[in-house]
C-alpha cells in the first residue's frame, strides 16, 4: 500500500511497543524505513520484539524499560533520546484495562488504569512536545484511544474516563500546538484481538457475543490498523490534526458501548472472570520480576 521508504530517516517512539498493537505498529514503521524506540515495563518482551524487528527489517531498534506513570523517569528517558537527535513521531499506545462491575472497583484498581492511561500519556506527550517546541521541530503524535470516548461503555469506566480525557487532550493540543507544526491525532480501534488485551477484556474467549455488535461481523485485521498508523505518521497530510478516527467496523455507531452485552453475566460469571484476569495479571508481574 505504501512505498517501502515512506518513513526513511524518521525516528519514532512507540510506548507499549513490545506487545500487542504497539508491536504491530512498530513492525510496520520499521518495514517502511523508520528508526524505532520502544518502551514498556517488561524487558524480556521488549528485547524479543527489538531483535525480531531488527532481523526482519535491518533497522535500528532501541528498547528501554519504563513505567510511564513516573513523570521524572519519562522526562529523563525522552531527554536521552533527544540527546541523539529529535524524534519525529510519538505513538501513545501504552495502556491498562480490565472489565469489572464499577461497584466492585477499588480505588487502587481505578488508579491502576488512570495512572497509566491519563497521567502517563500526558507525561509522554508533554516531554516530547516541549522539546519539539523548544527546538522549532515539527512532529506527529498519535494517541491510541477507544470508541468509548464517544459512547461511554459499562464495565470499563476507568478506561472510558481516562481515554476521554486523552481525546480532549488530542483536540486541545492540536489547537494549541498547530502553530508549531505539531500534529496530534487519535485512533480509536474496535475489537483487534491481542493476547494481553483479550485476557482482561474477553477472558472467557466469547468472541461471538462481541461480534454481534459489529456491523461488519468480524474483528479488525492488524494490517488495517498498521496502514492507518503509518498514514498518520507519514509526510503529506499535515493539515489533518485534532482528529480521532474510529477503526471498528462501525461498531460504535450501533450504540450501547462495547461491553453492554456483559449485563447478562451472573455474579458467579463475574467471579470466574475476576479469577481469569487475576491469573493474567500475576503472570505479567512474574515476567517483570
Amino acid at each position: 500500500m505504501f512505498k517501502k521508504d515512506l518513513l526513511k530517516d524518521k525516528r519514532i517512539l512507540v510506548t507499549g511497543g513490545g506487545t500487542g498493537l504497539g508491536k504491530e505498529m512498530a513492525n510496520h514503521y520499521a518495514e517502511h524505513g523508520a528508526e524505532l524506540f520502544i518502551c514498556g515495563r517488561r524487558e524480556n518482551v521488549l528485547k524479543e520484539t527489538a531483535d525480531e524487528i531488527i532481523d526482519k527489517y535491518s533497522t535500528n531498534v532501541y528498547y528501554q524499560t519504563l513505567d510511564i506513570r513516573a513523570s521524572k523517569d519519562v522526562d529523563d528517558y525522552i531527554q536521552s533520546i533527544f540527546d541523539g537527535g529529535p524524534l519525529d513521531g510519538l505513538v501513545n499506545n501504552a495502556a491498562g484495562n480490565f472489565i469489572s462491575p464499577t461497584k466492585d472497583l477499588s480505588p487502587k484498581g481505578f488508579d491502576a488504569i488512570a495512572n497509566i492511561v491519563f497521567h502517563g500519556t500526558f507525561y509522554m506527550t508533554h516531554a516530547v512536545g516541549k522539546r519539539w517546541i523548544e527546538s522549532s521541530y515539527k512532529g506527529s503524535i498519535i494517541n491510541i484511544l477507544t470508541t468509548w470516548i464517544w459512547t461511554g461503555s459499562p464495565y470499563v469506566v476507568p478506561s472510558a474516563m481516562s481515554k476521554s480525557g486523552i481525546h480532549a487532550m488530542t483536540q486541545s493540543l492540536a489547537a494549541e500546538w498547530g502553530k508549531y507544526g505539531i500534529k496530534v491525532n487519535g485512533i480509536a480501534p474496535g475489537p483487534f484481538p491481542t493476547k494481553g488485551a483479550w485476557e482482561r477484556l474477553n477472558p472467557d474467549n466469547n468472541d461471538d457475543s462481541m461480534m454481534d455488535t459489529v456491523p461488519m461481523g468480524r474483528v479488525g485485521q492488524m494490517q488495517e490498523l498498521q496502514n492507518l498508523a503509518t498514514f498518520l505518521m507519514a509526510d503529506g497530510c499535515d493539515y489533518l490534526t485534532g482528529q480521532t478516527i474510529g477503526l471498528d467496523g462501525a461498531q460504535y455507531l450501533t450504540g450501547g458501548g462495547t461491553f453492554s452485552q456483559l449485563d447478562k453475566l451472573s455474579d458467579e460469571d463475574w467471579q470466574n472472570m475476576r479469577e481469569l484476569i487475576r491469573n493474567a495479571n500475576n503472570k505479567d508481574k512474574a515476567d517483570r520480576s
